[in-house]
């Protein structure tokens, strides 16, 4: 247990003392908003407990940095959002062709293009999804506290290492700017690098040399390495899949949503119960793996199933194929950095009773 006194703080800093206590000692990114505050700490607060800060030229620059500091065992972490994660998607790609840690925070702001500032969480099918081109992609985890976002980012380097792949924490502008008590984990030593039986570190160190890339000439070598990731995801499956129930115990419809949309369909859930309403929230906390189990378990017990995200219908996909038609699924989902209310949910779920 976390003992700490909890001291009032920014999602995006409470981020960048999470990456420092989970042994971070890399950073390399560059500024865009809603997330250009993780930087800017990190700039200042890494050098204080012996690590490497660096502002690259570019998201493009920023990532294949951190797939050379990966590629030497180092704990190392880059930041953004949208556009610079889209930018990044090549680099990703070659960082889980070429098994390598890393951890990868995007703070999402409405799209598509340049969009705004606003919090949104279009961004699902480009982390769940996406990674760049191949069969790969990032562990996500989708935090919805100024807490959890510390924690997360804390937890995910271990995890990226125990899995050889990069792990996303899936924010947005909301949860990077808002302000709450958080309790901070303790930073102990870390060594710059770790030395794995695959890094880099041959030659002056008296170890065997090793050559990291994601080039596979034999096609035979290259289905090998996606099985061997494939392997890792199915692991990966069984023990790090999470999530939180809250709510009635004998519900009638269930409500799905994450990160802060999960927030609001709490308030919603509590007012609703005081309204007559039997209503569960299911909250994914990893997005991949997605706890499609529990979320079947659910749908044999319930009359209908709403999922509320903050965007046109991303989410309500995998929520779909874990429902399997076991129940009817329709989407509360507001695009462009418009915010849902409990209020907005409640109404929908109050529609939706009107017709079980």
């Amino acid at each position: 247990m976390n003992d700490a006194k909890p001291v009032l703080m920014e999602g995006n800093h409470a981020t960048a003392e999470g990456a420092i206590a989970g042994g971070c000692r890399f950073f390399f990114g560059y500024p865009i908003t809603p997330q250009s505050q993780i930087p800017e700490y990190m700039s200042w607060r890494l050098p204080q407990v012996g690590g490497t800060y660096l502002q690259a030229e570019s998201e493009v620059a920023a990532i294949n940095m951190v797939y050379g500091a990966a590629a030497a065992g180092a704990r190392v972490m880059t930041t953004s959002s949208s556009p610079g994660i889209s930018l990044m998607s090549e680099g990703l790609s070659y960082l889980i062709g070429a098994e390598l840690p890393c951890v990868v925070v995007n703070m999402v702001r409405g799209g598509p293009g340049l969009g705004n500032i606003a919090a949104s969480q279009a961004d699902y099918w480009l982390a769940t999804r996406g990674g760049g081109h191949g069969d790969g992609v990032p562990l996500v985890f989708a935090p919805y506290s100024v807490q959890e976002l510390h924690d997360m980012t804390a937890e995910a380097f271990a995890i990226a290492e125990r899995y050889r792949n990069p792990v996303m924490i899936l924010g947005d502008a909301v949860l990077a700017t808002m302000m709450e008590p958080c309790r901070l984990r303790p930073v102990e030593d870390a060594p710059l690098c770790r030395q794995f039986d695959w890094s880099l570190g041959g030659g002056l160190q008296g170890r065997e040399r090793h050559i990291i890339n994601s080039l596979y000439s034999r096609i035979q070598d290259l289905e090998a390495l996606n099985l061997r990731i494939a392997a890792r995801y199915a692991e990966a499956h069984r023990r790090e899949t999470r999530w939180e129930e809250t709510g009635h115990e004998e519900p009638d419809i269930l409500l799905c949503a994450y990160g802060i949309s999960a927030r609001v369909c709490e308030t919603a859930v509590e007012r609703g119960l005081h309204r007559g309403l039997k209503l569960r929230l299911l909250r994914p906390i990893s997005l991949f793996p997605f706890p499609s189990a529990p979320i079947a378990a659910l749908a044999e017990r319930v009359k209908h199933c709403l999922v509320v995200e903050l965007s046109l219908g991303q989410f309500v996909e995998d929520v779909r194929l874990a429902v399997e038609g076991r129940c009817p699924v329709s989407l509360l989902g507001r695009a462009g950095g418009v915010l849902i209310t409990p209020e907005d949910v409640l109404a929908r779920v109050e529609e939706i009773a009107r017709t079980l």
